[in-house]
């Protein structure tokens, strides 16, 4: 089998690639290019993976989650806020990771992430940038996670 993220062999009963380290489960992309199952959840299971390419079904069901655990969390009170900083110090890293896989989706490197640090002009780039359709077949970060063009025959 084949690496989706990297395209490298991986030996059979290893269930992660030795050279990208992407790990491989239930419902997660095969070497078919068949399409990936996501949820709210899905960048936790990928928690620190830079590597790859997320469709944007993955970082907006992400988004939505943080929108609902900030909607929550402001109905707690005193309680929702310290829920609230442990969920930003635990959705930090798989924030970044979806939104750099998301940039390498559209064809992009993850360091326009950066985007966001200058004021109000860079948050609107890279909203422009994550709401953008993959980029069909493989690019250099991987192949479509949606299937689409996969195929190189």
């Amino acid at each position: 089998m084949n690496c989706p993220y990297c395209n490298n062999n991986i030996p059979d009963g290893y269930a992660a690639c030795p050279s990208c380290g992407a790990t491989f489960g239930a419902g997660q992309q095969c070497s078919c290019g068949c399409a990936e199952n996501v949820n709210m959840f899905t960048p936790f299971t990928k928690y620190a993976q830079f590597a790859g390419r997320s469709r944007r079904k993955e970082y907006w069901l992400w988004v939505l989650l943080g929108i609902i655990v900030g909607i929550v969390c402001t109905f707690l009170g005193e309680i929702g806020s310290i829920i609230s900083g442990v969920w930003n110090l635990a959705a930090l890293i798989p924030g970044i990771a979806v939104t750099v896989r998301r940039l390498h989706d559209t064809g992009r490197s993850g360091w326009n992430y950066l985007w966001v640090l200058l004021p109000f002009i860079g948050w609107i780039i890279l909203l422009i940038f994550v709401l953008q359709d993959s980029q069909p077949g493989f690019n250099q970060y991987g192949p479509n996670p949606k299937g689409d063009g996969n195929n190189t025959y």
